[in-house]
């Protein structure tokens, strides 16, 4: 089984990053990595540089992106950069490592653009906004108002889904994590 590229994009609360740990839990054999990202921000808790984050300072950061040495990068808030290193997806593909990218819309379709065939990208879609809306209503951990934002802005992701190799529908959890599950498989057994 080669090793690969594997892209993942979702509304929040489509239940992307549960697929997404349960296929690190349980299948080893996938050999499944996180891309480890850069951000200008300062560490938290006992985040350590190079495991959660590369850590830059905002003019590390924006010399990298005048080398262009970013596969997608953002500017969150003023000075507060998030991106991927070109380098650093190499580093683990050269370790053996499947990298996986928990990516918002607009990253996932750049990444894919970027290394074509070599990626698969995988769009996570819940089976409707209403159902979006209650499952946000059952977290409790946000305001009705961010929850109507959030709303909105998944119906502006939703748009991109078409632009994905493959959509899965989270109508069921464990349907929907055998789905990617044997997704990834094919893709990572392809010669």
């Amino acid at each position: 089984m080669k090793n690969g590229l594997l892209i993942f994009s979702a509304p929040s609360g489509s239940g992307k990053s549960t697929i997404v740990n349960w296929l690190m839990k349980e299948h080893p054999e996938l050999k499944l990595a996180f891309s480890i990202s850069c951000t200008s921000r300062a560490p938290r808790g006992t985040e350590k540089n190079g495991v959660e984050y590369f850590f830059l300072t905002p003019e590390e950061f924006k010399a990298k992106i005048a080398n262009e040495e970013f596969l997608e990068y953002e500017e969150v808030y003023q000075d507060r950069f998030y991106g991927t290193l070109k380098s650093q997806v190499e580093n683990q593909l050269n370790a053996g490592e499947s990298v996986i990218f928990d990516v918002d819309v607009k990253g996932g379709v750049n990444i894919k653009k970027f290394y074509g065939e070599r990626a698969l990208s995988i769009f996570v879609q819940p089976p409707s906004v209403e159902e979006l809306r209650r499952r946000l209503n059952g977290r409790g951990t946000d305001a009705p108002e961010v929850i109507e934002q959030r709303l909105a802005k998944a119906s502006y992701e939703l748009t991109f889904a078409p632009q994905f190799d493959h959509v899965v529908v989270n109508d069921n959890l464990e349907k929907a994590q055998q789905e990617v599950y044997q997704l990834i498989k094919d893709f990572l057994s392809e010669e």
